[in-house]
């Protein structure tokens, strides 16, 4: 993995259109792997307040779909998509299901894996809806934990918004 910052990256939208993250460069990521049938499904709803708020700043929420963790995205993407926009109203990127740990991880998550690792250094994804908040410079990652509230980033996605 050879990737220098976070534009390095591609991914694949929940409608089957490409993102090249360097269409990003100069922007603040906030990146989670998300499920729909999940106890943080409703964190849903603290993503989209946050693209709200910040969307107009700089800040762009990108939601992976994961069935890795308890089975709990098993549906297709045109499933996961509609099941976003109807029970929590999401407008923010939605990207195609993937894989965050393993052999067949998504090179963009094996990076932000390596940037940010967890607890005890450990690199593994413990659950859904694990977040990544990327600064301007599409190198600096934080990681915070399933039980983080989105709200709870607020302070941190600021700080990043102003370039800190």
């Amino acid at each position: 993995m050879n990737a220098a910052t976070v534009c390095d990256f591609e991914a694949t939208r929940i409608d089957g259109t490409p993102l090249r993250l360097a269409d990003c460069r100069g922007k603040v990521l906030l990146i989670v792997n998300t499920a729909s049938a999940c106890g943080f499904t409703p964190q849903f709803s603290g993503l989209q307040q946050l693209h709200d708020a910040y969307a107009e700043r700089g800040l762009v929420v990108l939601g992976f779909p994961c069935n890795q963790f308890g089975a709990q995205d098993p549906g297709s993407n045109t499933e996961i998509g509609a099941f976003c926009q109807k029970n929590y109203g999401v407008t923010f990127g939605m990207m195609e299901k993937i894989d965050v740990n393993g052999n067949t991880a998504h090179p963009l998550f094996q990076w932000l894996k390596s940037q940010a690792p967890g607890v005890l250094g450990s690199e593994g994804i413990k659950w859904n809806f694990t977040k990544f908040l990327v600064a301007r410079d599409g190198v600096s990652v934080k990681r915070y934990g399933s039980m983080d509230k989105p709200a709870a980033l607020v302070a941190d996605i600021e700080h990043a918004l102003a370039g800190q």
